[in-house]
């Protein structure tokens, strides 16, 4: 009977040696390495879609045109608190183990860095970057009848400032992003839109893992390739808005 007991104890030691190293290495990977995070809102139709799984790689610097996911610092989404979810499921996310569907992240896709003259719209419709137009017939959304987005419903001319991003949904219509918050202010300091780098950015979207038919990786467009470096960023966002300012 004691050899028994013995030997469950050492089975029961084992285990909890496995199990804990395997939370250990799962929370490790989640911080530094890849974060899966579950898609709320239409915003980046059909690129993500409402509850895809996407995982996000912390490791490779993101770049202009990259689907990048980041924390609501500037709360676009209105109080970070509501919605909060149970204790429970923040540990099991902390640890890896459940992807992070929180109400205080958002999803878009990096149009400017630090430094570009972003505007919409030039005389083909199309948004440019330091000069050069971007065709984003590879992105954008299309619609049931194969409609696809315009790159923007109104106008803006933007230099984005220096350790920001001027960032945009891939469904126009239905993305609440840089476009809308050109007004906005933090603290009585006018961001335009205009959203942080360093603190913000958790990191680019690296492939969709479920639902599995839906599994793809993410590069960044080859429209990309063809905008001219940044000159260099001012302190302040240099902002003029067209038309009626009305662009979401």
């Amino acid at each position: 009977m004691g050899e028994q007991r013995g030997g469950l104890g050492v089975f029961v030691k084992e285990v909890t040696i496995v199990v804990v190293g395997a939370l250990i290495a799962s929370t490790l990977l989640r911080l530094f390495l890849l974060q899966v995070f579950s898609i709320p809102s239409r915003s980046m139709e059909s690129t993500l879609n409402v509850a895809d799984r996407v995982a996000v790689q912390k490791v490779v610097p993101f770049k202009r045109g990259d689907v990048v996911v980041f924390r609501d610092n500037l709360e676009w989404l209105g109080n970070p608190d509501r919605n909060r979810s149970a204790a429970w499921q923040d540990a099991l996310v902390f640890v890896g183990l459940l992807p992070d569907a929180s109400t205080n992240h958002l999803v878009k896709r990096v149009i400017g860095v630090e430094g570009d003259h972003v505007v919409c719209c030039d005389t083909d419709g199309k948004i440019t970057v330091n000069g050069a137009p971007l065709d984003e017939t590879e992105y954008l959304y299309r619609d049931p009848d194969g409609e696809q987005d315009a790159p923007s419903l109104g106008n803006f001319d933007v230099i984005v400032p220096r350790g920001r991003l001027w960032v945009m949904g891939d469904h126009r219509a239905s993305s609440a992003d840089s476009r809308c918050h050109l007004d906005e202010k933090v603290a009585g300091v006018a961001h335009m839109g205009a959203f942080p780098a360093s603190d913000g950015v958790v990191g680019a979207a690296l492939f969709t893992l479920f639902p599995f038919d839906r599994w793809r990786g993410f590069s960044t467009p080859a429209t990309f390739a063809g905008v001219p470096e940044a000159s260099d960023a001012p302190e302040k966002p240099v902002v003029a808005v067209g038309g009626d300012g009305t662009l979401c």
